[in-house]
């Protein structure tokens, strides 16, 4: 249980102040308001002489003012009896407490005295030094991460779903704008205690408000100098790649132009095709901000962003690990620049995965071009939080954190290994759902040389990109359903016969 004794009793010494110093300024009224003017010919109205009205006018007009200030004196000798009554009271609550043994607290939730000071704005202060805010806080996984929601003016973007299961929420409805509302509040804590050997329990309510709003600060963030350096590790996925440079030449080159997009691609098979793609992009855009870098070497995603990291030799630049079958917009590339701050914060967006097409509009050729099916529904795609391979961070970042381990091959352990070495050091790890960075659904094949580990998450994986549960499970039961219509259609035959 809290111990609160101590909070009360400041509370109510301030209170007992304030109400004393009410007290003596109401005395300091009353007797400005009781003293008897120093000139009566104040009173009189300007330009009356003393002596055109007689004594009768003298002995009202002097009558009309003792009511007044009586009526005056009554009212504030009203209230002051009322403040005295006041005080008494609380002098009597405060000796109370003071005199009442405190109970024992909770095992677990006894807070100590710098938990709830005094001063309101002093405590609010410190839980403003204690978050996140200035620097980040040592975590021991990913696990211990807590995400951010990211919203716009019209749209909530959630990882934590609800009853709703919809990834993106339009609060429209009142009942949905009064359930995004409640977050405000605070948190409500239902605590259930039992005694050993027996059927009692203690209930403990608890309930921790939030704060009000509190500017910790208000700055402008000019991004035109900021140049992302986009690194994709590539081995084969020709017809992919084609796909992404479409993206990037309208989305990079021609909306943005602030960016240097580095190819790292292994081995020889597909090379010149990717080369010659390159170039033909570089004349029609007059764009040559660009780098291939060939690796006569095995697959590996770690290696690949670490040789892309290392061939910028320019200083320190922002670099975005992105992948061939990653779909991004201009908001993106804002939305990177401005959650990534050298020395202090990397970002790690949560990218929305979509689902195997061919299952979500029930035929290959039925589904729309691309870009069309990059909406945000529980049946189209999900939100891929086991996911750490896009980030944005500076290339000092990367470099002083100790980059990628080398020494992993394969799928995907890498990119938890390097998450994990973030959020164990003093930067802020920031972490949210972005609505404008789509992963494209593409076949995934779990090679046979994976360790267990990376196998079973590559299983994982591949079991989570196909389709929603109820798609899956549409599939599963598939020749249930179609015995069922079978039958019904049966049925419905045999009627119509009789």
């Amino acid at each position: 249980m809290p111990r609160r004794g101590l909070s009360l009793q400041g509370r109510f010494r301030w209170l007992f102040l304030g109400l004393f110093l009410l007290l003596v300024l109401l005395l300091f009224a009353y007797l400005l308001e009781c003293t008897p003017p120093a000139d009566a010919s104040l009173a009189l109205p300007p330009g009356i002489a003393g002596d055109t009205y007689g004594k009768e006018y003298y002995q009202g007009l002097l009558q009309e003012q003792e009511e007044r200030h009586l009526n005056r004196a009554t009212s504030l000798k009203r209230q002051i009896a009322q403040l005295k009554q006041e005080l008494q009271e609380m002098g009597e609550k405060l000796k109370l407490m003071q005199d009442k043994k405190e109970p024992p607290g909770v095992q677990g939730l006894t807070e100590t005295k710098d938990q709830e000071p005094g001063d309101l704005l002093e405590y609010l202060h410190s839980q403003i030094d204690k978050a996140e805010v200035n620097t980040g806080a040592r975590l021991p996984s990913e696990y211990a991460l807590v995400p951010f929601e990211s919203f716009t003016s019209s749209k909530v973007y959630q990882l934590e779903m609800g009853l709703t299961r919809h990834p993106e929420e339009k609060p429209v409805r009142k009942d949905r704008r009064d359930e995004l509302v409640e977050r405000d509040k605070g948190t409500l804590y239902e605590l259930f205690f039992a005694k050993e050997e027996s059927s009692s329990f203690r209930h403990v309510t608890l309930f921790r408000p939030f704060g009000p709003l509190m500017k910790v600060r208000s700055t402008s963030v000019e991004t035109s100098a900021m140049i992302i350096n986009i690194i994709v590790p590539l081995a084969g996925r020709v017809d992919t790649f084609s796909q992404f440079l479409h993206n990037f030449r309208e989305v990079c080159i021609q909306q943005d132009r602030r960016v240097h997009l580095t190819v790292v691609y292994f081995g020889p098979e597909g090379l010149h095709e990717v080369e010659s793609s390159l170039e033909k992009m570089s004349r029609e855009e007059s764009f040559s901000n660009y780098t291939l870098v060939p690796v006569d070497e095995e697959f590996s995603r770690g290696r690949g962003l670490d040789i892309g990291a290392h061939a910028w030799k320019k200083g320190d630049v922002l670099m975005f690990f992105c992948d061939v079958d990653i779909h991004f917009t201009l908001e993106f590339l804002n939305t990177c620049r401005l959650h990534a701050a050298p020395n202090k914060k990397v970002f790690y967006p949560v990218v929305f995965s979509l689902y195997n097409p061919a299952i979500v509009y029930g035929n290959a050729e039925l589904a729309p071009p691309a870009e069309l099916q990059l909406i945000h529904k529980k049946d189209a795609g999900f939100w891929r939080d086991f996911g750490f391979g896009m980030t944005c961070q500076y290339r000092s970042d990367f470099l002083n954190i100790g980059g990628f381990d080398l020494e992993v091959k394969g799928w995907g352990v890498e990119d938890v290994h390097l998450y994990r070495k973030y959020l164990r050091s003093e930067l802020i790890v920031i972490r949210t759902p972005v609505s404008g960075l789509f992963h494209l659904w593409h076949e995934k094949q779990c090679a046979d040389e994976l360790t267990p580990e990376q196998y079973r998450m590559c299983i994982q994986s591949k079991a989570m990109n196909e389709a929603s549960h109820s798609h899956l499970g549409m599939l599963v039961f598939r020749d249930e359903i179609e015995a069922h219509l079978r039958k019904q259609a049966y049925k419905t035959q045999g009627k119509s016969e009789d």
